[in-house]
């Protein structure tokens, strides 16, 4: 299997990582600790219904019980629903996260692949939903989008989700970065479930809680039909005891969201500010990574000073030139933008477009 994801520390050795995206304040101790008590529960089985999580989220979103379902992370779940759901055409803007093609692939369902554009941000606009027919059957959309960190417009997203329910098309919105924004319920969809029965949104405690190695994701639907069907797919315990335990934990760390996301708007500037001074080209970001466009081979050189970022050359819709680098600590973003410097003056200032697209928030 090739590895087409950020985050290959394995393979990356000893480097400084900004290919995966997550709070760059680490993980709270509160949620560390508790993963460490669920380690000391190694001898039970997980609870398969997750239901001490499920209470504790569900009172703190309002939200009824019954509309959950976890995974081992969000990625697990994509695979989950389109094993229930088994469609057998797609519709997908690229570009976008690999796994919702991959997933399609495991029930060879046809993917048709709606092509969004760099002056937009890489976001779907009014004219996705022309698109929306009878033979469609699922579609993914990520907001904000992965992988130009771009919110897509409250408005169309609504009209999509609308056409869908119409049409009866499995709507799967995917907001795993979307805690990282100063108001996410203003771009939400959290609060749409029970009105369309048809949509499906994903979340996951790795990005705003910093916590990949534990897998912990979640899913909300109304439709209780679905859910079942999910239920059936999914493998009974694949959430652990340590990752419910620090699930619990976290819902508790309100102060510690509010902190990560001030600090990654604070930064996010703050690097922006200093691809601008280098005149690299960027997709102006709404949460904590930013897409950056260049001739030069920026991951070679980056590895070179010790700094592994994203490729992004493997996106279906980008190629050779596209660069993702996460919003870290202000000390190492320090480290980052020294090393753009270092490879600009060395190269030469680039003669490229440096224009960058408005922010919405």
């Amino acid at each position: 299997m090739v590895y087409g994801h950020g985050g290959d520390i394995y393979t990356y050795e000893n480097m400084l990582d900004f290919s995966v995206n997550l709070n760059p304040l680490g993980p709270p101790q509160s949620v560390t600790d508790a993963a460490k008590r669920g380690v000391e529960l190694a001898s039970v089985y997980p609870d398969s219904q997750c239901r001490r999580l499920r209470r504790k989220l569900a009172q703190k979103q309002n939200i009824p019980e019954k509309e959950y379902i976890f995974g081992n992370g969000a990625a697990e779940l994509i695979y989950t629903l389109v094993l229930a759901e088994k469609p057998r055409r797609a519709l997908v803007p690229v570009p976008a996260f690999s796994e919702y093609e991959q997933a399609l692939d495991t029930v060879e369902c046809e993917i048709k692949y709606y092509k969004t554009k760099e002056n937009n941000c890489f976001c779907i606009t009014e004219d996705f939903i022309s698109e929306l027919d009878e033979s469609i059957d699922i579609v993914f959309l990520c907001s904000p989008v992965n992988p130009s960190g771009h919110v897509i417009d409250r408005e169309v997203l609504l009209r999509v989700t609308q056409r869908c329910e119409e049409l009866r098309i499995r709507l799967v919105l995917d907001e795993c970065f979307i805690e990282f924004l100063p108001v996410p319920e203003r771009y939400s969809m959290l609060r749409e479930t029970e009105r369309y029965h048809r949509l499906f949104i994903l979340r996951a405690f790795t990005k705003i809680y910093a916590m990949p190695g534990l897998r912990l994701g979640y899913g909300l639907s109304s439709d209780d039909e679905l859910l079942e069907k999910m239920q059936h797919m999914r493998q009974p315990w694949s959430v652990s005891v340590p990752a419910q335990e620090a699930g619990i934990a976290a819902l508790d760390e309100d102060e510690y969201i509010r902190n990560g996301s001030n600090l990654v708007a604070e930064e996010r500037t703050y690097l922006e500010d200093e691809l601008k001074k280098v005149r690299m080209k960027f997709i102006s970001s709404n949460t904590n990574f930013i897409l950056i466009y260049t001739k030069k081979d920026l991951f070679g050189e980056m590895k070179k000073r010790g700094i592994l970022i994203r490729n992004c050359e493997n996106y279906r819709g980008l190629g050779k030139g596209w660069y993702r680098i996460a919003v870290r600590t202000h000390e190492e973003n320090l480290r980052l933008a020294e090393a753009l410097r270092d490879i600009t003056d060395k190269a030469g200032n680039e003669n490229t477009d440096d224009r960058r697209n408005e922010e919405i928030i």
